[in-house]
């Protein structure tokens, strides 16, 4: 499968992430092959392809929770198998839907949890009045301050997501990962969820993201660049509107799909053939 790469200009933030010729084998199958990509300060980046693909495995290694077989991967300055990893995992966000907690913690809990890197809170530790003013900052900024006292499982999934979002932002990481961050989510809670997501650009200016999806309809407004992989390997990279074409999505996804854009928001349809004439 060919790669296709951007012709534009590279911009001139600093490199959060770099992946240079990065493959995965395991239990003797290949993963991955041969991914490069380069994501900046600033940039806000979007991981796609079908299920099967290998994004969970390409956001691991960003997320410094694995390692490749062969390649390197840089995570903020720092190469894998040549670092510390909590220290450098503390320094990156992840917002996962599927977040394990199994206590009926507060929303103010489950963000404070995101200073402490733990699902739960450790015991015997106390937040300072400043993690405490910080905590009910975001909770504020997220559209959560009515909600910061009622506990997990009383929440919707719309705002368990905005909730792990602050927790993710609470220890003001330089990088932010989003896996899927729509599942499970009605039409309502999605574009809440999204409005929040591109009102980081104004927020965190610095900061750079990826959020992993196979729906285009997912895509923040403010997403920059997009990655598509396919049977493992990256079919291109580059500036998102270079990258989610008709003909690239229709390559990756494997099926003829139309794709559209319009208020700077992301659509994705199947191709229809023209039924002959009775």
């Amino acid at each position: 499968m060919a790669q296709h790469p951007s012709t534009a200009t590279e911009p001139a933030g600093a490199p959060v992430l770099e992946l240079a010729d990065v493959s995965f084998r395991r239990d003797g199958k290949q993963i991955l092959d041969d991914v490069s990509f380069t994501v900046r300060a600033g940039e806000h980046w979007a991981l796609l392809g079908p299920n099967g693909a290998g994004k969970s495995t390409i956001l691991a290694f960003c997320g410094a929770v694995a390692h490749p077989t062969s390649g390197t991967v840089r995570v903020l300055g720092e190469q894998l198998g040549r670092v510390e990893l909590q220290a450098l995992r503390r320094r990156i966000g992840h917002v996962n839907p599927r977040h394990p907690l199994q206590s009926a913690r507060t929303v103010r809990e489950v963000v404070l949890s995101g200073i402490t890197g733990t699902v739960e809170l450790p015991m015997h530790w106390d937040p300072t009045e400043a993690d405490l003013a910080a905590v009910d900052r975001l909770v504020d900024q997220l559209g959560l301050a009515l909600r910061a006292r009622d506990r997990w499982p009383t929440l919707s999934q719309g705002e368990r997501g905005r909730a792990l979002i602050a927790r993710a932002l609470i220890s003001e990481p330089e990088l932010l990962l989003l896996d899927e961050p729509s599942t499970g989510l009605d039409v309502a809670a999605r574009e809440q969820l999204l409005e929040t997501v591109d009102d980081l650009e104004r927020t965190h200016p610095e900061l750079a993201s990826i959020l992993v999806t196979h729906h285009l309809e997912e895509l923040p407004e403010t997403t920059t660049h997009a990655t598509l992989v396919s049977h493992g390997r990256i079919l291109a990279a580059g500036p998102v509107e270079e990258v989610v074409t008709t003909e690239l999505v229709t390559e990756a996804f494997e099926h003829p799909i139309r794709v559209s854009r319009h208020d700077g928001r992301w659509a994705a349809r199947a191709i229809r053939a023209r039924r002959a004439a009775a």
